[in-house]
């Protein structure tokens, strides 16, 4: 399995976004391998192992994306712009920023992650899928899933 490192850490170089996890998800998969009580019973170790990288990395990508969430859409949303000083439009701008909020939250992780990738990194559907493990069909699902939960929380408020 060593003789593996490797290649085990160029695949994982193209599916985390910053290079400097790939030690630490190349520790896990190691770990999790070296955690299966019967070695014998495994067919083939080498596509056992690139099979949990690749589970490892995705899951890493997930548990980054739902960290990122805590942008702060408020100060993404509300740049100084040349906006009149209207006291009821501040009230309904934070009122509905508050709501995006909340139906960001309400995302599932793969929903919230393609909305992230796509509006804020600016990444592709056929990247975002790379790095999800999705095809581009369904980032495509999922992106439509977010803007959509979006639309509906705004319309509720009016």
């Amino acid at each position: 399995m060593l003789s593996h490192g490797a290649q085990l850490r160029r695949f994982l170089v193209t599916r985390v976004r910053n290079a400097c996890d790939v030690p630490d998800i190349v520790q896990e998969v190691f770990l999790r391998f070296l955690r299966v009580p019967n070695h014998e019973a495994i067919r083939s170790p080498e596509a056992y192992l690139f099979t949990v990288a690749r589970h490892v990395a995705q899951q890493h990508t997930l548990s980054q994306s739902a960290a990122s969430v805590s942008i702060d859409l408020h100060a993404v949303l509300t740049e100084p712009r040349e906006a009149p000083n209207d006291p009821a439009l501040e009230v309904s701008a934070q009122q509905s920023i508050e709501e995006l909020e909340h139906a960001l939250e309400g995302l599932s992780p793969k929903a919230r992650a393609t909305f992230l990738y796509h509006r804020r990194d600016g990444l592709t559907l056929e990247e975002i899928g790379r790095r999800l493990g999705v095809s581009r069909p369904q980032a495509k699902k999922y992106l439509a899933t977010a803007l959509l939960q979006f639309r509906k929380r705004l319309e509720a408020m009016e």
